[in-house]
Parts: structure tokens; C-alpha cells; sequence
């Protein structure tokens, strides 16, 4: 028994270190800057035993990471995002190795273009943005976070398979992309999605 919490706490310790540690590094998105930054939540749903969150707390948050991701972007092509958050569920306490509910937040982004004055696309891209464990594979994020942490860190998550979703559209953003990049911009894919 006390192999097993000796365990449990080296890798919740080794899993704060790496989340203290995370300086993402940026991606190529072409001549990628970021213009307007809406986000928005008109008919958010929460999922089944979610904890409780409001439009304006997980508006706010995503807002705030998207600035901080894509803000450090300085090309010349100014690119407007809007992003309808849709849903989520922020993880309540489970059973340990039974039942460990997970925390997600489904989102749809479009592109503008602004010197074009228009949509890159015409269908909305969905992001998902999954946790992991909790930091660890026997407790969920439901005992080891709070909703404001699982908020945090799902908007964090959120942003970053956005900034991923554009850096797969990079070639689409600058001023002479191929014919070869151009029949495949912005097409459907399965949603993106990543774990916390």
C-alpha cells in the first residue's frame, strides 16, 4: 500500500513540474496575425454531471488563452477568429480506477480573412480539447482540480488545437499559396482534438 501512494505521488509530482515547465513553442502559420478575437457562447450546453461553469467564465478564459498563444504571431496577414464555444463538461469527483469522469470542451472556430473581407471557409471547424487523467491514470481531474483549474486548463488545450488547426492552414494564409495547398485548404477533417 504505501508503494502505491509513494507511487501516485511521484507522478502527480512529475506531472506539476511539466505543466509548470510547458513554453510552447511556436508553430509556422505563414503571414498569420491575429485581428479580432471573439468568442462567443450563445446556446452553450453542459454536458451530463458536469460541474458548473458560466458562458461568460469559459468566454472569458478561452478569449484570454487565444490572445496569449496566437497574439505572439506578427505576419501581415491579419486574420479574424470567431469561436462559438458549444459545450463542455467539467469533470465531478469519480470512483478511483472505477470511475474517472473526464473534462472536454467542444468549440467551432471560422477564420476571416480581413484583406479580403471574408471567410477563409465556409463550414465552421470543430475543436475538441480533452484532459487527460487528471495528472494521473487512477484520479480524475474531478479530485485533483478545481472547476476554475479545469476551466484553465481546458481553455489552454482549446487554444492550442486551434493554433494547430491554423498552422495545417498556414500555406492558405499567405499571398501566393500553391494550387497544390489550395485544394486542400480548410478542408473537413475529423475534429481536432488534444488532451490536457
Amino acid at each position: 500500500m504505501t508503494r502505491i501512494f509513494a507511487l501516485l505521488a511521484l507522478v502527480l509530482t512529475l506531472t506539476a513540474c511539466a505543466e509548470d515547465s510547458e513554453n510552447p513553442t511556436k508553430l509556422d502559420l505563414g503571414d498569420f496575425t491575429l485581428g479580432h478575437n471573439i468568442v462567443i457562447a450563445p446556446d452553450l450546453q453542459k454536458g451530463p454531471t458536469s460541474r458548473n461553469a458560466t458562458p461568460e467564465e469559459l468566454t472569458e478564459a478561452l478569449k484570454a488563452q487565444l490572445d496569449k498563444r496566437l497574439g505572439r504571431y506578427d505576419g501581415e496577414r491579419m486574420v479574424h477568429l470567431g469561436v462559438n464555444i458549444g459545450a463542455y463538461v467539467l469533470a465531478r469527483p469519480g470512483v478511483p480506477l472505477v470511475y474517472t469522469p473526464k473534462s472536454v470542451l467542444i468549440v467551432t472556430v471560422t477564420a476571416w480573412d480581413d484583406r479580403a473581407g471574408g471567410k477563409f471557409h465556409e463550414k465552421p471547424a470543430q475543436i475538441l480539447a480533452f484532459e487527460n487523467f487528471g495528472g494521473t491514470p487512477i484520479l480524475g481531474s474531478g479530485h485533483t482540480k478545481t472547476r476554475e483549474e479545469q476551466i484553465a486548463a481546458l481553455s489552454a488545450n482549446a487554444a492550442r488545437n486551434i493554433e494547430k488547426w491554423l498552422a495545417e492552414n498556414a500555406e492558405c494564409m499567405t499571398d501566393n499559396p500553391s494550387e497544390e495547398a489550395l485544394s486542400e485548404c480548410w478542408k473537413d477533417k475529423k475534429p481536432e482534438q488534444i488532451e490536457e
